[in-house]
């Protein structure tokens, strides 16, 4: 079995040596992005540079980028989707265009990978006749040469919609044309959606047909971007020329780009030849785990079990590089995420069998499936936060299986150890029941007993039809579903407006009472690494002309002690006059010295460091950062701290400003 680190190195290796820079990925967090939670594609950090701003690393860039998509939680549990993956990518930023792209990829999958051309299928865009962007017909003939050397023939077929495509079918073609709902990439989707400035372009993507039968719920007949698991997608080339204009229509861009970005571990189980993604390495050293520890065997679990061990272990892969970047369970933005991630791993480990030992112990073969290239630095401070989230939610889990028959005024049928020992008694209808009629089971109900007590809708649903038994429960399922799906995002949206507004950097403005106060913020970083010890790590700022807002990681109250002792450190540095300078580096020298990094901001290979030190070079703070800042700390003024309070577990917050 070929492995995922394989495959990266000899994706990174390839486009080296075809003078590609190899650029670092960037964080999951994006900064200062109020459009997303997490970075989602190789290409968001580089829309500028697809836009003209010139990258420092040059024209042709690769990488392989640490993506997560919130979309595609609930798809989890097929053989094919995951939260968390790896975008292999490779820009050309107004260099090289279709002819190289096409033809590097197409080398790299079958010279390189040994992937089987005659099982490649390939989509091109079949033109936007409404905002006049025309049919991509070079595409589609480099992809007819690059087939006829390999002595494959290539039939193009005309099938526009996805709905048309369900109806027609293959035709024996071999390229395939869609429209703007299947080859046009924007970050907003079709052209229609996308707001002004924004960039896109039409895309030719790579499907690897695994000959397994098609299923008809999903259309008549088969076609490329069908969704019965016979085709996977391996790569699209974006070809990024157009920009929308404040008009409507499409202007080209000032330089032709190439975007191409191809799943990590999609291709890693093209090349091996099995269409269950979870069967690859870095998976399957989990599931490996999970048979050791638990007994839980996915080669011989049947779909149901498969279901739930794919959940398991996509999301707890996905939470380890989440909580990677710093984040810590909570009940908004991606905190909200995590804690979701984390609950719904645990709920499906809960329905295998109640009191299943502890799942955090898998993150170490997740850790050690990465450990060369993410998250070994990281090890000690993933396990603790697991822990604790994962036994504060199995209490739940306990307290809300008791609430829940007490609140529906259920028998009690004692413990059970797995769903396969359930014996449902006899029991009366549950119209029956003193002061319960079926109406009183809503989705907003359950959702309010979810906010309430964290236990999620499936497990509540579980309660309900399993001890309760189904024919005697008297509600639309897919009704609760809705409802509770709809109290569910009105409150993510009620979550969301309510954040403060994040600038880059955190600074609200350049006023010099700002600049004060974001120098200030140095120095109370520094100090409570000092008083607190050297694991406090920033975990979010918001600075104004009035004040200051710090997050930081820590698990406890700070005592009137030691809020002092911080606030006295910051203004004895204040009136030692300590100067503020500013180097540049390597980021490796920066991070090799122990700068401290903004949460969330994402660098390049050269950095500016700020460094707060005394006439004689004794450093007091180190810190990545775009500045604004004072020359000298006899600048500042006075600083008093206003407030310490928790934000969310593991995280709290001080509020301060200067006099």
């Amino acid at each position: 079995m070929i492995t995922t680190s394989e495959v990266r190195k000899k994706y990174l290796d390839f486009f080296k040596t075809r003078g590609h820079e190899i650029i670092p990925s960037a964080s999951l967090i994006p900064e200062s992005d109020p459009t997303t939670l997490f970075t989602g594609s190789g290409m968001q950090p580089l829309v500028p540079y697809l836009l003209g701003e010139k990258h420092p690393e040059g024209k042709r860039l690769t990488n392989s980028q640490r993506s997560f998509r919130v979309e595609d939680i609930e798809e989890v549990g097929d053989n094919r989707h995951t939260t968390f993956f790896e975008m292999l990518g490779n820009w050309s930023l107004g260099d090289y265009f279709k002819q190289e792209q096409l033809s590097w990829i197409f080398e790299f999958w079958t010279d390189i990978l040994g992937i089987n051309p005659k099982k490649m299928f390939v989509t091109v865009f079949s033109g936007d006749e409404k905002n006049s962007i025309p049919r991509d017909t070079e595409s589609a003939g480099i992809w007819k040469k690059l087939f006829s050397v390999k002595n494959i023939d290539s039939k193009e077929v005309e099938l526009d919609t996805i709905e048309n495509a369900s109806k027609v079918g293959m035709q024996g073609g071999r390229i395939f044309y869609y429209g703007t709902e299947k080859n046009w990439w924007s970050r907003s989707g079709r052209p229609e959606n996308m707001p002004v400035g924004e960039p896109g372009g039409p895309d030719s993507e790579v499907f690897y047909d695994f000959s397994t039968p098609h299923d008809k719920k999903y259309g008549k007949e088969c076609h490329p971007n069908c969704d019965c698991g016979r085709f996977l997608e391996i790569g699209n080339s974006v070809f990024m020329e157009y920009k929308k204009e404040s008009d409507g229509t499409f202007l080209l861009l000032p330089q032709k780009n190439v975007d191409f970005g191809g799943g990590l571990e999609r291709t890693v189980a093209v090349v091996n030849n099995n269409p269950d993604i979870f069967s690859i390495d870095i998976f399957k050293e989990v599931m490996d785990e999970m048979r050791e520890r638990y007994g839980w065997d996915y080669g011989f679990a049947n779909t149901e079990e498969k279901k739930r061990m794919r959940i398991i272990v996509d999301h707890l892969r996905a939470a380890v590089f989440i909580t990677a970047e710093g984040i810590q369970p909570s009940n908004t933005k991606q905190g909200y995420i995590l804690r979701r991630l984390l609950r719904r791993a645990i709920f499906n480990a809960y329905n295998f069998a109640r009191g299943f030992s502890n799942l955090y112990p898998l993150t170490d073969r997740i850790i050690n499936s990465y450990k060369e290239v993410y998250l070994e630095k990281q090890r000690n401070h993933i396990h603790q936060v697991f822990e604790r989230e994962e036994m504060r939610f199995k209490e739940t889990l306990e307290k809300g299986f008791s609430i829940l028959k007490k609140e529906m005024k259920v028998w009690d049928f004692g413990p059970r150890k797995s769903l396969k020992e359930i014996q449902i008694p006899d029991l009366t209808p549950i119209d029956s029941f003193p002061g319960f009629t079926p109406k009183e089971i809503t989705g907003k109900w359950l959702f309010n007993f979810y906010q309430s007590f964290g236990f999620p809708f499936e497990l509540s649903l579980e309660v309900i039809q399993k001890e309760l038994g189904r024919k005697f429960v008297k509600f639309e399922i897919n009704k609760l579903r809705k409802d509770f799906n709809d109290e569910f995002k009105k409150h993510q949206k009620i979550s969301s407006a309510s954040a403060d507004k994040i600038f880059k950097g955190g600074l609200a403005d350049d006023k010099p009472e700002t600049i004060r106060l974001h120098t200030a913020h140095h120095l109370l970083l520094a100090a409570l690494q000092k008083v607190l010890g050297p694991q406090i790590k920033q975990r979010g700022s918001n600075i104004t002309s009035e004040r200051l807002r710090m997050d930081f990681s820590f698990d406890r109250k700070l005592t009137t002690d030691e809020i002092k002792k911080v606030e006295d450190l910051v203004n004895e540095k204040i009136r030692e006059g300590l100067e503020v300078v500013k180097k540049e580096m390597p980021r490796e020298e920066a991070e090799k010295i122990g700068a401290q990094m903004e949460f969330g901001a994402k660098y390049g290979d050269v950095v500016s460091v700020y460094f707060i030190e005394d006439k004689s070079g004794n450093i007091f703070s180190k810190e990545f950062c775009g500045g604004p800042h004072v020359k000298n700390t006899n600048e500042i003024g006075k600083f008093r701290i206003l407030k310490e309070e928790a934000v969310s577990a593991g995280v709290r917050r001080i509020r301060a400003k200067l006099e």
